[in-house]
């Protein structure tokens, strides 16, 4: 059993790209292993800003041999056929293979072929090159030297085996067993002898952290130390700590102090200057609000003075980037926002939908609309819309797009706006992502809800809809937007009139350069007339993926939203009651016993149909039931009196206590199967029952389509 250890040494690595090239090359390796026929009992990586490493441990020195089975022709096959066998198995003579004998197919000619195995020195020295010649990364450079790409030029390789070199050269370097260790504290060389040797070396004079888990926790006791000492507390920011550990091979923890006065700013434009800029971590006061005069760096350097000069160099630095935001703040509120909101009728939004400026307009039309389904107060709302994009054309957010809708709350409430709009500028790009969380003061809600419905029913307008592989517009994070902001406030309102509302505000407005075909209905006229007719059938279908894509995410079951949306339903609140409930009941006796029932019932009415269609107004006749066994009496009379009580639990949305009542037909379902023929030779009595089956089925259909429902 061998250790092989091997790595590749560059010049810096970003640090976003560390991680996934660390596996990457540990499963390129392993796999090419794999293929060879070598088995080992443990392997692992490492990466950081200069090197990606990998070690196998318990490696096979050699595969074994392999022995195939080739099959030949029959005994007394032609000679073409026996030379192509000989030529195909390596074979000089006939002789050299076995006959055996098939009681089915008689004689024939098989050749045992022995593959010896390899060294796994040639193996790795095969394998090596073309796992760094292929090697996939986001982004790539070519020396001048050759036609190696790398991330970044690659200035060294080490490759052991048991401590000898596997010889081999890539790109006009040669492998070896040298390496080198930090630039300043211990840069070498290292002639390491296998991964014990290698780890202590560079770990030890060489002062470079391997492991990104061993960076991070020396980062996070650093900032603890540091805090401690000063009566602080770190404001966590783990994308931050993530990049910090890439940056540094020996990472040390220093603390720095800002000019007070730039607290005045708002803190996060402090934190994305640090952040963004210098990649700093902010920290407060415990129990306080706001950020304290403070910053912290992770430095790639133990300094002598304890970093004092890392500090004050760094605080210089963190000084003229917050007087540029200093600048962008003081001037961006000397200007209004509905004067920012002027220019956006200059920037395109998409060339068939408009300027930004356009979107405004649609939207600010929109969320007045559902204002009062949300509970939020329509004016405000619309106020909210008109101001919500206006900080894109502000200096601050020019410079940090990522405060687009933070800047503009701030803008709003210096201004003298409203709390409710100004949060409502801030929240309406939510939820941005899965983790993200939604707003939830009604007026925010429906400037949120109006955005993004906008967004889709225009998308869908002019056909830009997501595929299979693309969704440059990012549809499906706004649909999907949508069904969390419902569902998490509790939205009572009907996908299909918001979407038409939505739609109407699009056909209202009209670029210029489109001519008029049509006259356009209010939206209170629409929505006095329905608005079915403005519904696209596959935005709607759209939004039930996402929603199956929420309830999944729950562990709930696809099938059931399913059953739930063929009744027509579009309200996803009470979508997601009768899921919960229909779920609930399937899994009791009574449910699973129902659906069988069900299910049966259905394959008849569905073989019946094949035969020719079911004749129409099929209605059961109560004199033929009478004369029936009591069996099929008991079900008619079961259905009759379901069908009535299934109204008020329904009226009420008690999904629990409708699930109830269908519980109360699993007897007479059963019963009616066990003592009842469907097809009687009497045509009048099987299409009686055949309309009795339709009766259940009906009123099963009342609470979800049981035909989609699986199992």
């Amino acid at each position: 059993m061998a250790e092989l250890l091997l790595e590749l040494f560059s010049e810096e690595i970003p640090a976003r790209m560390q991680a996934k090239a660390e596996a990457d090359l540990l499963a390129a390796l392993t796999q090419r292993l794999k293929e060879a026929g070598l088995n080992w009992t443990n392997a692992f990586a490492v990466s950081g800003p200069r090197r990606l490493t990998a070690v196998v441990e318990g490696l096979d020195a050699r595969s074994a041999d392999v022995r195939e089975e080739k099959k030949g022709p029959k005994v007394g096959a032609p000679e073409q056929a026996l030379a192509g066998f000989l030529r195909g198995a390596g074979l000089s003579d006939i002789s050299q293979a076995e006959i055996v004998s098939d009681p089915k197919k008689g004689d024939f000619y098989v050749a045992y072929l022995t593959k010896p195995g390899r060294d796994a020195a040639d193996v790795i020295a095969e394998a090596v090159p073309d796992i760094i010649k292929t090697f996939h990364w986001p982004k790539s450079m070519r020396t001048a030297e050759g036609d190696l790409r790398w991330v970044r030029p690659l200035q060294g390789i080490v490759c052991l085996l048991d401590g000898k070199v596997v010889a081999f050269e890539v790109g006009g370097i040669k492998s070896g067993n040298v390496t080198e260790g930090h630039r300043v504290h211990g840069r070498g060389p290292y002639t390491v002898k296998g991964w014990a040797d290698y780890r202590k070396q560079l770990e030890g004079k060489g002062h470079v952290i391997l492991s990104r888990a061993d960076r991070r926790s020396r980062i996070l006791a650093g900032i603890e130390d540091v805090c401690s000492a000063s009566g602080l507390a770190l404001v966590p920011d783990e994308g931050l700590l993530e990049e910090v550990t890439g940056l540094a091979e020996w990472p040390v923890v220093v603390l720095g102090q800002m000019e007070p006065s730039f607290l005045d700013l708002p803190p996060e434009v402090i934190k994305l200057s640090m952040r963004t800029h210098q990649k700093y971590f902010a920290v407060k006061r415990p129990g306080a609000d706001g950020l304290a005069p403070n910053f912290i760096v992770v430095a790639n350097i133990a300094a002598n003075d304890g970093g004092a000069k890392i500090a004050e160099g760094n605080a210089r630095v963190l000084s003229a980037r917050l007087s540029d935001a200093r600048f962008f703040w003081e001037k961006d509120k000397s200007t209004p926002l509905d004067m920012m909101g002027e220019k956006l009728k200059t920037i395109a939004f998409k060339e068939e939908l408009g300027s930004l400026g356009d979107k405004v307009e649609r939207v600010a039309a929109l969320a007045r609309e559902l204002a009062p389904k949300v509970g939020a107060d329509a004016r405000l709302a619309e106020r909210a819309a008109r101001l919500a994009k206006a900080d894109l054309v502000s200096e601050m957010v020019g410079e940090f797009p990522e405060l687009q809708g933070v800047m503009g709350r701030y803008y709003a409430l210096a201004a003298g706006e409203d709390a409710r709009v100004a949060d409502a500028i801030r929240d309406h790009y939510k939820p941005q992502g899965p983790s993200d969380a939604v707003p939830a003061e009604p007026v925010s809600v429906a400037v949120a809800l109006a955005d993004k419905l906008d967004t889709l029913v225009g998308f869908w307008a002019i056909d830009e809809k997501p595929t299979g592989s693309k969704d440059p517009f990012a549809l499906r994070r706004a649909a999907l937007g949508v069904v969390r902001i419902v569902l998490e406030n509790g939205v009572r309102i009907e996908l299909a009139e918001v979407v038409s509302a939505a739609r109407i505000c699009l056909k209202s407005w009209v670029p210029t350069k489109t001519p008029v075909t049509e006259t356009v209905p209010s939206v209170k006229e629409s929505v006095a007339r329905g608005f079915s007719a403005l519904v696209d059938p596959s935005l709607v279908d759209f939004f039930a993926d996402r929603l199956k894509q929420v309830l999944r995410d729950q562990g709930k079951r696809h099938d059931l939203i399913d059953a739930v949306f063929a009744l027509g339903e579009d309200d996803l609140v009470l979508i997601v009651k009768r899921v919960e409930a229909l779920g609930a009941f399937l899994e009791t006796e009574d449910g699973a016993t129902l659906l069988a029932g069900y299910k049966r019932a259905a394959n008849i009415l569905r073989a019946e149909e094949k035969k020719g269609a079911l004749p129409e107004n099929l209605n059961v006749d109560a004199k033929l039931v009478v004369k029936g066994p009591a069996v099929e009496q008991a079900l008619w009379a079961a259905v009759q009196k379901t069908t009535k009580a299934l109204d008020a639990p329904l009226k009420k949305e008690d999904f629990a206590g409708a699930m109830t009542v269908l519980a109360a037909l699993r007897g007479p379902v059963d019963a009616f199967f066990e003592g009842v023929m469907v097809n009687d030779s009497d045509a009048a009595v099987r299409a009686n029952r055949l309309a009795l089956l339709v009766a259940v089925r009906d009123a099963l259909h009342q609470v979800a389509d049981f035909s989609r429902i699986e199992g």
